[in-house]
């Protein structure tokens, strides 16, 4: 049966589906909608991504995009381990600008569900990391926003071991929290 398991931010879920193994392998059932609808997760998803990682390190975010495409994600790691981490953007709630963050990885199997109206990364801590993540709307390039993955606002402590980051040229640009205007209103989004 799939755990689902609230985070410090409650919108932000732990899903952690069964997985079979025998002497061929093991068999899951990843994603599955009739259980994101007995949880009360409302949620139709309408593209799947996948990144692959060639260093440890690496760091991927912090991304979200705007409405009318904001993007709820499901976000996993098949191969690999990442820590994964999803920040409140939304103006009015209670927790804006606190994040809540997991380590998926292979072995643990985790996944990370992430609402639309957080922005969402991930640090890589292991060298050929795939990440594998379902969104609820289709990459609208002028909807693509992100803040910058460094914004000491965000007390976000990455788990990169005295590493210096390896971050895109995109994502080194990005602008703090307090220099974007809101985008998504904690009543719209709850």
């Amino acid at each position: 049966m799939t755990q689902i398991q609230s985070l410090a931010i409650p919108d932000v879920k732990l899903i952690i589906p069964p997985k079979f193994g025998d002497a061929r392998g093991f068999f899951s059932e990843v994603f599955k909608q009739s259980v994101f609808d007995g949880a009360g997760i409302a949620v139709q998803f309408v593209q799947d991504n996948m990144s692959l990682s060639n260093a440890k390190g690496t760091i991927r975010g912090l991304h979200f995009q705007t409405p009318p495409f904001a993007q709820a994600k499901l976000v996993r790691c098949p191969r690999g381990a990442i820590w994964d981490v999803a920040v409140d953007i939304r103006a009015g709630s209670p927790t804006f600008g606190h994040h809540v963050a997991a380590i998926l990885s292979a072995e643990n199997w985790a996944q990370l569900y992430i609402p639309a109206g957080f922005a969402h990364g991930f640090c890589t801590l292991e060298d050929d990391t795939e990440v594998q993540y379902k969104v609820s709307a289709p990459y609208a390039p002028q909807n693509d926003a992100g803040i910058a993955w460094n914004d000491p606002d965000l007390e976000l402590e990455w788990p990169l071991d005295g590493m210096p980051a390896i971050v895109s040229d995109k994502d080194a640009k990005l602008p703090q929290l307090r220099a974007i205007a809101p985008t998504f209103h904690y009543e719209d989004f709850k």
